[in-house]
């Protein structure tokens, strides 16, 4: 089956091209009956009711569906939506052709019903068919539905030019550091690889003229792609001027129109404006735009952006002007079109919101100047008076869903109304109440040049550098003044590994070449911290990303010092911090005697501000939005890092439910620590293991002093994390035995490394990839490389010995992989031979629960990794900054794959744990307890009080939550059933 692709749609909106759906051969002796004949053919299809004949009519009668190449796109009105059952698509050629009301001869008719504006997409798709010059021969001949398809289904290659592919103002001195850096943005815009870059680098850059050169390689080219690099200030080298070096990423034939827009700018002698010019700028003379060209903006309204008859009245406007006009997008590459060409005007795919940016050659005389500013004016007109459709402002429409960083507190948003219930993601357990405090981050003003700095911090590079220095002194001194006042092991270690990023060479290094260049400490110190924090970002990892966050984080600090600026202090009164993010520092900093909770409008539960959270025991909800910025400082809030839930100023009879359910929460917390050594049973006896979540081995005595009857989950990729190459077998044996003896005796989950896309490490490269949580990761990246594994797994039993060891394999998606991961435990058991182990998967693969049964008859265990679980299940990022909150373990449908696996297991006589954040959720206790689970494991501090939970209930309980949760259809729906329970 082919598709037109429509990747800029969510899923449901797809429209495929199905070969029963088309029909060849087709005649008409007009073009109504021609519509006739599509009518029939969805209405067999079952797409559409009968009556949707007389909508195919009525949207011709409103302007001709031709698109060009003999293809026309009939489809209904908006009103008569209601007749369709079904989104889709039929196909009927007409070999012969059918003469159009509009004078075109039409011999394929691509008839659409769809529910929404689902047709926009085939149609953009169809226009970059279109470019094919020979496709309106080949249509009529087509003679399979297969051969249909593939004509209109081809994927043009698109070479890319946009900002992010250019570097300008590079500190260069000389041609070949401008190719190396155009050739790195290309990489950072995961373009081209390393084979690109160190071809690149062999090259000896081609002279065009006007101060511009070029390199090109076909080596390591992912997409064709087009980069220019010019210098701080243009120079003149041994073979001239350097005003910039391009760089072409060369594919096929589908760079060549890049080539073609760099001859256009020489042509017009152009080429040395390029130098001091922005982004902007550039892509404006790249498109075409000339020295003598004028251009207007103009924001596009219509609903359904440019489709076909807002275009065609564009068209129609452009036409009747004295000079030609060109458009493009501004948020789109550098491609300007015809606006007189109807096609090209589709393919632009511009939708409401973009931004068209209009030009004219209005040449060097006053008349051409008129004609340009006259033709620019029409079409902005045009556009704002909504092309033919009826328009409304951008500020009528639903908010975008895209998060904002910061609120704009000019926009006066509606603040909330009270007794307001708030759903975020619950990042830290703990129930709070209190008022706000909300912290803004200082603003850090700056001069970028050292020139323009006071006259006391002015100098050369060399001041520069020391004023960096002491800085970066001070803010050390504060981070170990924070390390010795630390509460928790987290806490030191994270504040440990700032310390350490102050001290890293090559940001010393990136800040002291933005020095040398006339920088000031801190534009240049920024700028290094930037560079490198974006360079994690790029690698669309959200644990890297995060940890980008810390770098910035450690930026701050410096710049702070550097600033003289401090960060605000919050008041002498208990409070619940309300900030859009926060820095660990600035978590570890907080005096927990007062504050009462932490609330933020973005971050996720796996960031170190959310670890460090749990680690100080400060109840945490995370991802909330922008808008709880606009709580009014002292406002009262409930916050429950529990439920992941706020309150905002709280009725009288829900904050008298609250205060009570936090004294008792209080009394539980001390009654939990004081009896954290019995045994996890229910009320009535069922045995339930409570072990802890480990993050390295460090934690293991920890782990034991709060009470934990094992590990139940070792994230071994610590180790392999904190080394610059793999740690050999001495290593890893001794890191392990030293988990095994503060254990004495008690069982050790340990999963095997869990690296790969997501949380690349340095030392064992994995190509980028569109989307890391599907790709190679896990148990898949570890049996490409059976030596590591090998390696980890001979540790693992030598250093267990005798002592009770339980391997556990990440990711695994079926019984083939668990067997090939088996094999080699097996073979290394049966040449050490440790006598207590056990080898079982995670199950965090829904595939992996469905076929629970062929698994459970060869593993010795399951461990529900219910983070990834619920991810994959409901196909929601749990760092997501929109969607993280709904990423809920007690859906049902996640719920419902744990009693798959638990079912499946027992039938076997094999254990189930949960080492997934849902095991150490209050209300997630009784249900996994009810579907059977075994063996909870959490983190450190949450064993007293999952035991605790235990106590509370009966297995007849238990099984009442687990059977109400199950009958729910929603995830919330499951929580209010539970909480009414």
């Amino acid at each position: 089956m082919g598709e037109i692709d429509m990747s800029n749609r969510p899923p449901q909106a797809k429209l495929a091209l199905q070969p029963e759906n088309v029909t060849l051969d087709c005649r008409a002796s007009s073009w109504q009956a021609a519509l006739d004949q599509a009518a029939e053919a969805l209405t067999r299809a079952e797409l559409v009711t009968a009556s949707y004949r007389d909508a195919l009519h009525a949207r011709e009668a409103q302007g001709s569906t031709y698109l060009g190449s003999g293809i026309a796109i009939p489809h209904g009105t908006p009103e008569s939506r209601e007749l369709i059952h079904h989104t889709g698509v039929v196909l009927l050629q007409f070999p012969e052709g059918v003469e159009w009301h509009d004078g075109n001869r039409v011999h394929l008719l691509v008839t659409i019903a769809a529910a929404g504006d689902e047709h926009l997409d085939v149609l953009r798709r169809l226009t970059q068919v279109l470019d094919d010059d020979g496709l309106a021969e080949r249509l009529p001949r087509a003679e399979s539905a297969e051969a249909m398809i593939a004509l209109l289904s081809k994927t043009p290659v698109r070479a890319r030019l946009d900002a992010d592919t250019l570097c300008l103002g590079f500190p260069a001195r000389d041609r070949f550091e401008l190719a190396l850096a155009a050739a790195a943005r290309l990489r950072q815009a995961e373009c081209v690889d390393v084979d690109f870059v160190a071809a690149i680098n062999q090259q000896e850059p081609v002279a065009l003229g006007q101060g511009l050169w070029l390199v090109s390689a076909t080596q390591g080219v992912k997409q064709p792609a087009l980069s220019l690099a010019t210098p701080e200030r243009a120079f003149s080298g041994p073979r001239g001027p350097v005003n910039g070096v391009f760089c072409i990423a060369a594919q096929g034939e589908a760079h060549r129109d890049l080539l073609a827009r760099v001859a256009d700018l020489l042509d017009r002698n152009e080429g040395t404006a390029l130098v001091d010019s922005d982004p902007e700028g550039v892509l404006a003379r790249l498109s075409g735009e000339s020295s003598t060209s004028a251009s207007a903006r103009v924001t596009l309204l219509n609903a359904h952006g440019l489709h076909a008859r807002p275009a065609k009245v564009l068209v129609q406007r452009a036409r009747e002007q004295a000079l030609p006009v060109r458009v493009r997008l501004l948020e789109g590459d550098a491609e300007s079109v015809s606006a007189a060409s109807l096609t090209k005007l589709i393919g632009l795919g511009a939708r409401r919101g973009q931004t068209l940016v209009f030009s004219a050659d209005a040449g060097h005389g006053e008349a051409g100047q008129r004609d340009a500013e006259a033709a620019l004016a029409a079409m902005v007109a045009a556009v704002e008076q909504g092309l033919g459709e009826s328009v409304r402002p951008l500020s009528e429409s639903a908010a975008p869903s895209t998060p904002t960083r910061a609120v704009d507190e000019s926009a006066a948003p509606e603040p909330f109304a009270p007794d307001s219930a708030l759903p975020a993601t619950a990042a830290s357990p703990g129930l709070a109440i209190a008022p706000a405090y909300v912290m803004r981050a200082p603003s850090f003003d700056y001069p970028e040049r050292a020139r323009d700095l006071p006259a006391d911090k002015q100098g050369d590079a060399a001041h520069q550098r020391e004023r960096l220095d002491a800085s970066l002194v001070e803010a050390r001194d504060q981070l170990n003044a924070l390390i010795a006042t630390a509460k928790g092991g987290d806490v030191a270690e994270i504040l440990s590994m700032h310390a350490e990023m102050l001290d890293d060479p090559e940001l010393h290094e990136a800040a002291f070449e933005g020095m040398r260049d006339g920088l000031s400490a801190e534009a240049a110190w920024w700028q290094a911290i930037d560079t490198a924090a974006r360079a994690q970002e790029v690698l669309a990892d959200r644990l890297l990303a995060e940890r980008a966050a810390d770098l910035r984080d450690v930026g701050r600090r410096v710049l702070g010092v550097l600033c003289g600026v401090s960060m605000p202090t919050p008041p002498d009164r208990p409070y619940i911090l309300v900030t859009d993010d926060i820095g660990p520092s600035d978590v570890a900093r907080l005096d927990t005697a007062q504050v009462r909770g932490l609330l933020t409008a973005r971050g996720g539960a796996t960031s170190h501000s959310a670890i460090l959270a749990r680690a100080l025991g400060i109840p945490a909800v995370v991802g909330a939005g922008a808008r709880i910025l606009t709580v009014a400082n002292d406002e009262e809030l409930i916050l429950d890092g529990d439920l992941g839930r706020v309150i905002v100023a709280p009725a009288a009879e829900r904050r008298d439910r609250a205060e009570l359910r936090l004294k008792e929460l209080e009394r539980l917390r001390r009654e939990a620590f004081g009896s954290r050594f019995e045994q996890g049973r229910t009320l009535d006896g069922k045995r339930v293991e409570i072990a802890a979540n480990l993050g390295n081995t460090a934690h293991a005595e920890e782990a034991v002093e709060h009470g934990a009857e094992g590990v139940g989950l070792l994230r071994t990729e610590f180790l392999f994390m904190a080394h610059p190459q793999a740690p050999d077998l001495d290593t890893q044996i001794a890191e392990y035995r030293r988990a095994f003896d503060a254990l004495d005796g008690r069982p050790l989950v340990a999963r095997t490394l869990d690296v790969g896309g997501d949380k690349p490490l340095p030392y064992w490269p994995v190509a980028a990839e569109d989307n890391p949580f599907l790709g190679l990761r896990g148990i898949r990246l570890a049996l490409t490389r059976p030596d590591i594994l090998e390696t980890q797994l001979r540790a693992l039993l030598t250093a267990a010995g005798d002592r009770p060891l339980r391997i556990m394999f990440p990711m695994i998606k079926d019984v083939d992989e668990y067997r090939r991961a088996r094999a080699i435990v097996d073979a290394l058991q049966a040449e050490i031979g440790a006598p207590d182990v056990q080898v079982g998967v995670m199950i965090e693969i829904p595939s992996a629960a469905l076929l629970a049964p062929s698994l459970a008859a060869e593993v010795d265990f399951f461990s529900v990794g219910t983070n990834d679980l619920t991810q994959y299940t409901l196909a929601i990022d749990r760092g997501h900054p929109e969607l993280s909150s709904q990423a809920d373990g007690l859906h049902p449908a996640v719920l419902r794959l744990i009693q798959m696996t638990v079912d499946a297991a027992h039938a076997h006589g094999k254990w189930v744990g949960v080492c997934g954040e849902l095991g150490s959720d209050a209300a997630a206790v009784p249900v996994l307890v009810g579907l059977g689970i075994d063996e909870l494991s959490v983190s450190v501090r949450q064993v007293p009080m999952v035991k605790a939970r235990l106590r509370g209930i009966t297995l007849a309980n238990a099984r009442l939550h687990a059977e109400t949760a199950l009958s729910q259809a929603t995830s919330q729906a499951v929580r209010d059933a539970l909480e009414a329970l």
